[in-house]
C-alpha cells in the first residue's frame, strides 16, 4: 500500500478505539517484558545509582527502545512496505537484541562473581612482643565505589544497555503507528506515537523507582557483594525469557 501524503484526521470513533488500544497494549507490553525494567532495578541497585541517574538511564533506554521502532514504522510507511515486512524485520532485531541481552548478562554475570571472590573479607593474625596475636578482617579488592555510585572496571555498562534497548523491537506498536500514518493522517501519528511513549516509558520509571524503594527498606545482607553477580544473573535470565519463552 502506497502512503498517502496528505493531511486528514481519523474519526473520532476510530481515533477513540485506536487511543484506548494505544494506552491499553503501551502499559500490558511494558509489565509483560522483564526486561523493561529488571535490568535498571537490579543495576540501579548494584551500582547503588541515585534516583536521579537511574531515571535518566530509565527514560533514554524507554525513548531508544520507542523511537527506534517508529522510525521503522514510518519508514515503512514512506517505501511501501506491507506490515508483515516490518515486523519480519522487527523479529530479526528481537532475536539479536536477546541475544545481546543474554550475552550481556553473562559477562556481567562472570565480572561480578569474579569482584565477590575479590572482595572475600578473610582474617590476617599478626604477632606482637609479648606473645600477643590478633587478627583483623581484610579484602582484596582493588576496584573502589565512587560518590556517585560506579565502580571502577565496568563503567560503559549502562552504554551497552541502551544500546541493546536501540535493537530491542517495540512489535505492539508497529500497526498502531502505520494505521493512521497508512491513511495520510499525520496528526493521528504522532497523537499515537507520544501516548505509546509517554505510557510505556512512564510505567517503566514507575516500576523501576517503586521496586528500588521497596528494596531500600529491607536490611542489608551479608551477601551484599555479591550483588554485581546477582544483577548479572538476573540480566542473563531477562534475556533468556525473551528469547526462549517469548516474553
Amino acid at each position: 500500500m502506497q502512503p498517502q501524503f496528505h493531511v486528514h484526521a481519523l474519526s473520532s470513533p476510530a481515533m477513540s478505539v485506536l487511543m484506548l488500544g494505544t494506552a491499553g497494549i503501551a502499559v500490558l507490553h511494558t509489565l509483560a517484558g522483564p526486561d523493561h525494567y529488571l535490568p535498571f532495578i537490579v543495576m540501579g541497585r548494584a551500582r547503588r545509582w541515585s534516583v536521579a541517574r537511574t531515571t535518566f538511564w530509565t527514560v533514554l533506554c524507554g525513548l531508544g527502545h520507542v523511537g527506534s521502532s517508529v522510525v521503522l514504522a514510518l519508514l515503512g510507511v514512506v517505501f511501501g512496505y506491507g506490515l508483515e515486512r516490518i515486523q519480519f524485520l522487527e523479529g530479526l532485531r528481537g532475536n539479536l537484541a536477546a541475544w545481546a541481552l543474554i550475552a550481556f548478562g553473562l559477562v556481567y554475570l562472570a565480572w561480578g562473581i569474579k569482584k565477590a571472590s575479590r572482595s572475600r573479607p578473610h582474617e590476617h593474625l599478626h604477632g606482637h612482643q609479648g606473645g600477643e596475636v590478633h587478627g583483623h578482617l581484610h579484602a582484596h579488592d582493588v576496584s573502589h565505589a565512587h560518590a556517585h555510585g560506579e565502580v571502577e572496571g565496568f563503567r560503559l555498562t549502562p552504554w551497552i544497555l541502551f544500546t541493546i534497548f536501540i535493537f530491542g523491537p517495540c512489535e505492539t506498536m508497529i500497526p498502531l503507528v502505520m494505521y493512521p500514518a497508512a491513511k495520510g493522517s499525520w496528526g493521528d501519528v504522532w497523537t499515537v506515537v507520544i501516548t505509546f511513549s509517554f505510557l510505556t516509558v512512564g510505567t517503566m520509571l514507575l516500576v523501576v523507582l517503586l521496586a528500588l524503594k521497596g528494596i531500600s527498606l529491607l536490611p542489608e545482607m551479608r551477601w551484599q557483594r555479591f550483588s554485581h553477580a546477582f544483577a548479572g544473573g538476573t540480566i542473563l535470565l531477562a534475556g533468556c525469557a525473551i528469547q526462549f519463552l517469548g516474553l
